[in-house]
């Protein structure tokens, strides 16, 4: 069913947006502070995560972990969790809501209720030329959620067991010892590293394109708290073609840990969980 358009149709489209956050009063991250303390960082650990595959990395608050392409172009899905709580995780949506559809230097990783607290920095972006496209799409994104066997299996029937979702699974549980059962409702909606894309304006639909990060590309940020991360090697590769696939060309990405002298850091402290008192009004 369809309706007409009321008389008044084009002024109520023509009604200004009003921002829904304004974030001008957010903590603002010391970048400079995090700058001389990189400057003096020693490497501490590399993972090198295979194609189709994820791992898990630990890394303490005031160190930096670096996410970097190497061989060929690759898109990464990244999950984090308090090292020390798993119910605390990373939280897409309110990131978004905050910083917008797509991160880079400067903008936070902000963790789930009720802690609601920046998780980690971003403090160097090589890709942060690309900025938005003529099709809207740009890089770094926290709208995507993963691809993953549920969606697959409704869309095309398939069981495909190397999607992200079922990638960080796996490396959740082997790095944790939980079963596969107990780690995957831990398992989040991702910030997709490299990924290239945006909404289509005429249908408002999720798309993607090939992602312009090359070898030697990275994404690095600071821990602001103690981190356990996830990185998943996407199946689709630079997902300029399709996301869960066995013939996309796909590569493996390096994680690098760094961590800077301790006086690096002085004045600095690891943010406390949010101040709300959780009385919800009763």
């Amino acid at each position: 069913m369809s309706f007409d358009p009321p008389a008044d149709a084009e002024a109520r489209r023509a009604v200004a947006p009003v921002i829904c956050y304004p974030n001008d009063t957010l903590p603002q991250p010391d970048l400079a502070l995090y700058a001389r303390a990189r400057a003096d960082a020693i490497k501490t650990g590399e993972i090198v995560v295979p194609p189709r595959d994820a791992a898990c990395f630990t890394l303490p608050a005031g160190h930096f972990f670096r996410i970097t392409s190497v061989e060929g172009p690759q898109v990464g899905d990244l999950n984090l969790w308090n090292a020390q709580d798993l119910s605390e995780r990373f939280y897409s949506g309110k990131t978004r809501a905050l910083h917008g559809t797509h991160l880079t230097t400067g903008q936070r990783m902000w963790s789930s209720f009720p802690a609601l607290r920046p998780m980690a920095t971003i403090v160097a972006d090589t890709l942060d030329w690309y900025g938005k496209d003529a099709f809207g799409g740009s890089v770094h994104d926290v709208i995507g959620t993963r691809c993953d066997p549920y969606a697959g299996n409704l869309l095309s029937g398939g069981q495909y067991h190397y999607c992200c979702h079922s990638n960080l699974t796996r490396a959740l549980a082997d790095y944790t010892g939980l079963s596969l059962a107990e780690a995957e409702p831990h398992v989040h909606d991702v910030l997709n590293v490299f990924m290239c894309t945006g909404f289509t304006r005429n249908t408002g639909q999720y798309f993607m394109k090939a992602s312009p990060v090359r070898p030697g590309d990275y994404l690095e940020a600071f821990a602001e708290i103690d981190l356990l991360g996830a990185l998943s090697a996407c199946p689709g590769g630079d997902c300029g073609a399709q996301h869960s696939s066995d013939t996309a060309s796909c590569h493996p990405l390096r994680i690098e840990l760094f961590a800077p002298p301790a006086e690096a850091l002085a004045g600095w402290s690891s943010p406390a969980p949010n101040g709300y008192d959780r009385s919800h009004g009763a």
